[in-house]
């Protein structure tokens, strides 16, 4: 199996005046090439921390992140990468096609190739009536989609999404999970959050839940849950089991 991400007794601490606060602690876990993951765990569990540590955006105090054996942050492993971010932030007078187009010719595209990827792209996350408005006249949940769209321009090898359902209506978050579940089956690997674990049920091969900095559990989902055991039931047990010690 090719390791698309390797993530090797990685740890974050930062530093104030009065302490030392570790928000990753000896975080150790691989994603396989093909593979959809999803990176659970309660508000301030550390997943987003992670996440900037394997875009590059921050560094680990310790440790060391691969992605296809490029070390994170270089530029060899950023041409490897789509990046969704929880609240994304665009060029709010450009349209959604003029922002994907942009994207696509960061990610190495001619204006073309850009262009016609984009409008397709747009058109899979239910935006093709909206490519062509500005994205100031976007609602959140657009804003969201219009972000996918951005993210899988260029064709990347690995997905990052943090909180895709984040903002998006009933409607939105269908149109959303059609999308991701058609990117695994064309083999994409994907790593994301969510809260909405029902999704993440649906949607990915295997779970990995963090808690205050440590991973608890990874594996697969089929391998986790007994029969009839919802994966939000089962994530909430975990939890609740791992706190319980501390008491």
């Amino acid at each position: 199996m090719v390791k698309a991400l390797e993530v090797k007794s990685v740890s974050k601490e930062y530093y104030t005046r009065k302490n030392v606060v570790k928000a990753v602690g000896n975080l150790s876990f691989v994603l396989n090439e093909g593979s959809v993951m999803g990176f659970l765990g309660p508000n301030g569990a550390g997943k987003t921390t992670t996440m900037k540590m394997i875009l590059g955006l921050d560094s680990p105090t310790k440790g060391a992140i691969k992605i296809f054996n490029q070390p994170a942050g270089s530029t060899l492993a950023a041409k490897y990468i789509g990046y969704l971010p929880e609240n994304p932030l665009f060029y709010r007078y450009l349209s959604g096609l003029e922002m994907v187009i942009m994207h696509g010719q960061l990610m190495g595209l001619n204006y073309r190739q850009a262009k016609k990827e984009a409008a397709h792209l747009l058109k899979s996350v239910g935006l093709d009536k909206a490519m062509n408005q500005s994205i100031r006249e976007y609602s959140k949940g657009m804003v969201q989609r219009a972000g996918l769209a951005q993210a899988l321009i260029g064709s990347p090898s690995i997905l990052l999404l943090d909180e895709p359902f984040s903002g998006l209506d009933v409607l939105g978050r269908y149109e959303m999970k059609k999308v991701l579940l058609d990117l695994k089956q064309q083999g994409k690997t994907i790593l994301f959050n969510s809260h909405i674990l029902s999704e993440v049920e649906e949607i990915c091969d295997e779970v990995g839940i963090i808690d205050q900095g440590k991973l608890l559990i990874k594996d697969k989902i089929v391998k986790l849950l007994k029969p009839k055991q919802s994966l939000e039931n089962y994530f909430v047990s975990v939890i609740e089991s791992e706190r319980s010690k501390k008491c």
